[in-house]
């Protein structure tokens, strides 16, 4: 997720409104909605107290996705997200669950997390991203709200931009776009992603996808994970290996978290191992490549070109010799914003809903952070 800004509760230019045709006090709450506030026995007459679950979410999602979370619980009310209407603190203390859906980014992300901050009785949010990188969530963690993320949903896009930046490296494809721009008929030779040898970091969902996909394009895939488990789609070396599999690939794909691990993991010293003239395609995260180092071997051309989707900071400063590069594509960490990939991700928190509600595990639940 690019970089966040988060104001003080309540601060938020877009506010929350009530769900006025949806609301049902405490004590109205229907007694019939299994759930982890039902006591043992499970017959409604050892229920003394039902809470209601308040649902903090956007408009736009209560109107598409609503009907399909009422129909778990009837009972769910909800705070909506809305432009231009006044937050009530009284709206902000009911909230106990929050859905962060994918319209919330990036326009209305800091007046979201602004009153998620502030709903001291929040317990559960979850995510239409990924990654958890960015620091808010640890926040959130902090104070015992759990986590779940929509983490596969955006798998099938990225791995699909992942392929189309490799056969634009291969193609010249920026290069022909300036010479469209500029009106120059300069014909030119390029290459084949056929016969070349792409190497995979990380093989979670979106590299696991990539290693399915490429072998079509008569590529050679070797992936790279922790520990290989004989279950992914491609050649699969441990991580231990990472020097070997530098020095024999002509393109090379990050598509891992952000991790104690995984940053810094491409230095100066990694990308010189490289094959003179490799790709480097990014869609994990951008501390994961020493930038500085990236940028000095594209100027040399010791790197054939970079398509990155992700950076050390984000939004990509408009000073970043990034945006010059002729052998850099820049996309803002779009690559798996597709109307598809949204949709996968409410309906994982619909597959979740049911869950919390009954006390059971989380589908992509977040770990806690160590304990000490």
């Amino acid at each position: 997720m690019a970089s966040l800004s988060c104001p003080s509760p309540c601060s938020a230019p877009d506010a929350i409104t009530s769900s006025a045709h949806h609301y049902r006090a405490t004590h109205e709450a229907n007694p019939d909605v299994g759930g982890p506030d039902r006591l043992a026995g499970g017959c409604c007459e050892e229920v003394a107290v039902v809470l209601s679950h308040v649902l903090f979410c956007t408009a736009a999602a209560f109107d598409r996705y609503g009907d399909e979370w009422l129909a778990v619980d009837p009972g769910l009310q909800t705070v909506q997200l809305s432009p231009g209407v006044t937050i009530d603190p009284a709206d902000t203390e009911r909230i106990n669950l929050a859905f962060f859906s994918a319209d919330v980014y990036p326009t209305h992300t800091a007046a979201f997390m602004s009153v998620a901050l502030g709903a001291a009785n929040l317990r559960w949010m979850h995510l239409y991203n990924a990654g958890v990188d960015h620091p808010i969530f640890g926040m959130f963690q902090q104070r015992g709200v759990r986590l779940s993320t929509s983490s596969g949903s955006s798998a099938t896009p990225i791995a699909h931009s992942v392929v189309m930046h490799l056969l634009q490296l291969c193609r010249n494809s920026a290069t022909f776009a300036r010479q469209q721009a500029d009106r120059v008929w300069a014909p030119s030779d390029s290459l084949d992603l056929e016969g070349r040898t792409v190497g995979i970091i990380g093989l979670g969902a979106i590299g696991g996808e990539v290693g399915r996909l490429l072998p079509h394009f008569g590529a050679r895939v070797i992936g790279m994970r922790r520990s290989p488990d004989g279950t992914d789609p491609c050649e699969t070396w441990s991580s231990d290996r990472l020097h070997e599999l530098l020095a024999i690939v002509d393109d090379l794909v990050i598509a891992a978290p952000l991790t104690p691990e995984t940053q810094g993991l491409i230095g100066a010293a990694e990308l010189a191992m490289l094959r003179p003239g490799a790709h480097i395609v990014n869609v994990g995260r951008g501390p994961i490549i020493d930038e500085a180092a990236m940028v000095a071997a594209l100027q040399r051309g010791d790197l054939g070109g970079a398509a990155l989707d992700v950076f050390e900071v984000e939004p990509l400063p408009t000073e970043s010799p990034l945006w010059h590069l002729p052998n850099v594509i820049v996309t803002p960490h779009s690559a798996g914003s597709t109307p598809l990939s949204k949709h996968r991700a409410a309906k994982m928190f619909i597959a979740n809903l049911p869950r919390y509600i009954a006390g059971e595990p989380l589908l992509n639940e977040v770990a806690p952070p160590p304990v000490g």
